[in-house]
């Protein structure tokens, strides 16, 4: 029993590093894709992030909660798309401690490009796996993680 649960162990931990290293390779080579747009990944995950709002206002907590990797930095990353124009911040009006953030047009078009050199970077990689692969797939991963 013991040599079973030893071998069981070897793989899952081989799967987890195969897992590991999948993310950061996705991650490092979408920086890539987008630091030829002049924005990192956090900042285009808040710029999805409000997006997704559909011009509805965000609070900091909210996108934070959101982000694909948690930040304690998104105030400096709203800051950041602030300064390029890319989001807008206001003060709640229901709660002077909260600000509300939304993205701009501006924001919206440079979205719009970036989103498109991140398909292209996937899309080499789309037909390596088929629908009920990716299905399977992420039905296992999102198991790991409950």
């Amino acid at each position: 029993m013991y040599i079973y649960c030893m071998g069981m162990s070897k793989v899952y931990f081989q799967t987890i590093l195969e897992i590991m290293k999948t993310g950061h390779w996705v991650t490092d080579e979408v920086t890539q894709v987008l630091k030829r747009h002049g924005i990192t990944e956090p900042q285009y995950n808040v710029l999805r992030i409000l997006q997704g709002a559909k011009g509805q206002p965000v609070t900091v907590g909210a996108i934070s909660e959101g982000m694909v990797q948690r930040s304690s930095n998104v105030t400096r990353i709203v800051d950041k798309l602030v300064a390029k124009q890319l989001a807008h911040r206001t003060e709640c009006p229901t709660n002077r401690r909260k600000m509300d953030i939304v993205i701009t047009p501006a924001g919206l078009k440079a979205l719009e490009k970036m989103d498109k050199a991140v398909l292209a970077f996937h899309r080499p990689y789309l037909a390596k796996l088929s629908i009920e692969e990716l299905t399977t797939l992420n039905n296992l991963i999102q198991k790991l993680r409950s």
